[in-house]
């Protein structure tokens, strides 16, 4: 072949391997965020058979918020190695060992009979909830830079599956117990790592480099914007997976509502918390991560703020005489709040990653360990806290009460770092920045 045709040659082989490497980016980004919607509904999974369980073996609230978080520790603290492991061997092979691994354990969990056996076997179950920190960089590396925001964004919609378990598990629950329906997920499980492997594919250039350390990568740890970032998705993310959790138990006491009621109005919260996440990526490619977290944490505030106050009567002397007043949120008002804090939260999900994405491409899988440990370690430690809280004050709504001071922090840092910053530089726009390029 002649020096001349030899570029045309290479052009042309190019050519020919772009939209295979377009399906295969496609396929995978499929097969992933299927995988990731199963595992996010098993992670999830204590958020509806937790309440039998709870009246079974005569839990108080505290000790409710301790089981429904155990799956989310072990998910939290494994996703930082999870993340280095992909970008050193791969997300193909990761992920499906991982999905593979959880098997066993939750069909284990059927057979469980005391607390302890549930405290137990619910951390070798919540390693499911580590497969965000494989999958992020995973699918991030198959799309080039200007739509990696959307991709992570369709990934993370399969937080999804915290809403496919408020419809799933309660059908199964009703029907043929709670037993059965860690034994259908076991199942699922299995079924989705097969499908996933058959699927998916390998770019051996993905990979870092193989002189990068592990303590290199680890690195970042001192950097703080990934801190910042981290307390950003504590509450985006930890405050969705605590409130997944928490509020089929919470529309149950709170008004009375059957099982089966309270799960499908949960799922109000949890579905747009994650199908919408894909779009987030795409306004957050679109708008900057920046303005997309600064809105999303505004509308947060006011949410949490509303949600935030208890049921009240009040009564007032006049001159008629006494007059009594109820003040509170009744279940339509209560589930319109958490629809729109469920929107924010999907978009806040993708923004915080879009952050990610720009400013550490080359440490994706490191960078996205550390700040999805933070955010699950914030689902770890709320639900607690919710309860212990409860069981102090004996009001309900206490849990919005802390949610509503974590966004204030997340507001003041990103005032301080972010918004004060570009006024003294010199630019001149709000302090609420404006949607503009």
């Amino acid at each position: 072949m002649s020096a001349a045709t030899l570029p045309a040659a290479r052009r042309a082989s190019a050519a020919r391997a772009a939209p295979s490497s377009t399906r295969r980016a496609w396929s995978v980004l499929a097969v992933s965020t299927l995988s990731f919607t199963v595992c996010f509904m098993v992670w999830m999974m204590f958020g509806v058979i937790g309440i039998p369980i709870r009246k079974a073996l005569n839990l108080n609230a505290t000790e409710f918020g301790l089981l429904t978080a155990m799956p989310v520790l072990t998910g939290s603290l494994i996703r930082v190695p999870l993340g280095i492991w992909t970008d050193r061997f791969g997300g193909r092979i990761v992920l499906a060992t991982l999905m593979a691994v959880t098997v066993p354990a939750i069909w284990l969990m059927a057979s469980a009979t005391q607390y302890w056996h549930f405290l137990v076997i619910g951390l070798f179950v919540g390693l499911a909830g580590g497969s965000f920190s494989v999958g992020t960089p995973y699918v991030a590396r198959w799309f080039p830079k200007n739509r990696q925001g959307f991709a992570m964004g369709v990934y993370g919609a399969g937080n999804s599956g915290a809403a496919v378990n408020k419809f799933l598990a309660p059908v199964i629950l009703v029907a043929l117990g709670w037993q059965a329906v860690p034994q259908v997920y076991a199942a699922v499980m299995l079924g989705t790592v097969l499908l996933f492997w058959f699927f998916s594919h390998s770019n051996p250039n993905h990979l870092v480099p193989a002189t990068v350390t592990f303590r290199d990568q680890l690195k970042a740890l001192k950097d703080p914007k990934v801190l910042r970032y981290c307390q950003y998705y504590s509450i985006v993310f930890g405050g969705y997976v605590a409130l997944s959790l928490w509020m089929v138990q919470y529309y149950v006491g709170e008004f009375g509502l059957d099982i089966r009621v309270a799960a499908l109005l949960a799922a109000c919260f949890s579905l747009p918390g994650g199908v919408l996440r894909a779009i987030g990526g795409w306004l957050s490619d679109k708008y900057g991560a920046h303005q997309m977290t600064w809105w999303v944490m505004w509308v947060s505030w006011i949410c949490l703020f509303l949600l935030s106050y208890p049921q009240t009567d009040l009564t007032i002397t006049t001159i008629n005489g006494p007059q009594s007043f109820h003040i509170g949120l009744n279940v339509y008002a209560f589930t319109g709040l958490m629809f729109v804090l469920g929107i924010a939260w999907a978009f806040g999900k993708a923004s915080v990653f879009k952050y990610i994405s720009d400013d550490y491409p080359k440490n994706i899988g490191t960078i996205s360990g550390i700040v999805g440990l933070a955010g699950g370690l914030g689902g770890f430690f709320l639900p607690i806290l919710f309860g212990v809280l409860m069981d102090l004050t004996g009001i309900r709504s206490s849990a919005f009460w802390l949610m509503y001071g974590v966004v204030w922090v997340s507001l003041i840092w990103m005032y301080l770092t972010e918004v004060r910053r570009t006024e003294v530089m010199g630019d001149h726009a709000p302090a609420s920045p404006s949607f503009s390029h």
